[in-house]
């Protein structure tokens, strides 16, 4: 993947350089295709898959306009957070270019929900930008996480380094259907709610081609250290930011979430964007 400057209002851009140089996916919430445990970008035949993370770190670092081009559907999940994006953007710089920023601010409240789970994204209008959080599994592991984000807090140290997480007994599962083929304990905080046995331990560690891996005593797999100790909750606060990017610009807003996720984030991203539109 290569991401490479693009003129002032160009937006996010994806261009699948393995399918032709019109192969391009715009980055805006119309395009979701799906959100079975990350977000997916669809224009024509051209697809993009866990899109999240990237859209995230150009948020939180504040860039507006960039041409991505890739040449496989799944943009790299690398440790499974915003960091090496965020660090690779330090490194390179950023060019303040000669045209306004697009900030969009609301008329009116948003909220998308999910009365069964009880989940909800809201948004409300505000002078400013801010993001808050819960998370509730209903894990004794996790517990109950709040996270929050706004301008003023450092995206590159506070929120970029917080990976992705996973049930161990959604493991399995997911690698029989398929879906986390890129993933190893290196990039995925693992957490074991459920007793298992040393059997099981074996056959995931040997799916992951790694030697013996234990439970630590907090209910962690031992692969790996907490940056945070709610890493968690800001990895979920990290996905609402990227996700939100969909609406197609920076937003002026109070965003609370509770027990958000890829489906919820996506549709809020919808319901602001046909504000949005809606405005002009």
């Amino acid at each position: 993947m290569t991401l490479k400057p693009a003129g002032p209002g160009a937006g996010i851009v994806f261009r699948r350089t393995d399918l032709g140089e019109g192969a391009l996916v715009h980055a805006v919430a119309d395009n979701v295709s799906s959100t079975a445990r990350s977000t997916t970008l669809s224009e024509g035949q051209a697809s993009v898959a866990t899109v999240e993370h990237l859209m995230s770190a150009l948020t939180g670092l504040g860039v507006d306009n960039v041409l991505v081009e890739l040449d496989n559907l799944e943009v790299p999940i690398l440790d499974g957070s915003a960091r090496f994006y965020a660090e690779a953007f330090a490194r390179t710089g950023l060019e303040e270019q000669d045209a306004p920023r697009k900030v969009f601010t609301l008329d009116q409240a948003v909220e998308v929900s999910d009365p069964a789970s009880g989940a909800f994204v809201r948004l409300e209008p505000s002078d400013t930008c801010s993001y808050e959080v819960t998370v509730d599994f209903g894990s004794h592991v996790l517990g109950v996480q709040q996270a929050a984000w706004d301008p003023s807090v450092d995206y590159a140290a506070e929120v970029a380094p917080c990976r992705t997480f996973v049930f161990f007994h959604e493991l399995e599962y997911l690698f029989a259907n398929n879906l986390i083929k890129g993933g190893d304990v290196d990039n995925a905080i693992v957490i074991v709610e459920h007793p298992v046995t040393r059997e099981q331990l074996d056959r995931i560690t040997g799916l992951f081609g790694r030697p013996q891996i234990d439970i630590r005593e907090d209910g962690y797999l031992d692969n790996l250290q907490l940056h945070f100790p709610n890493e968690c909750g800001r990895h979920k606060l990290l996905d609402l930011v990227g996700d939100l990017r969909l609406a197609c610009g920076f937003l002026s807003a109070r965003v609370t979430a509770f027990k958000p996720g890829h489906t919820l984030n996506t549709l809020a991203a919808k319901a602001v964007r046909e504000q949005i539109l809606l405005q002009r």
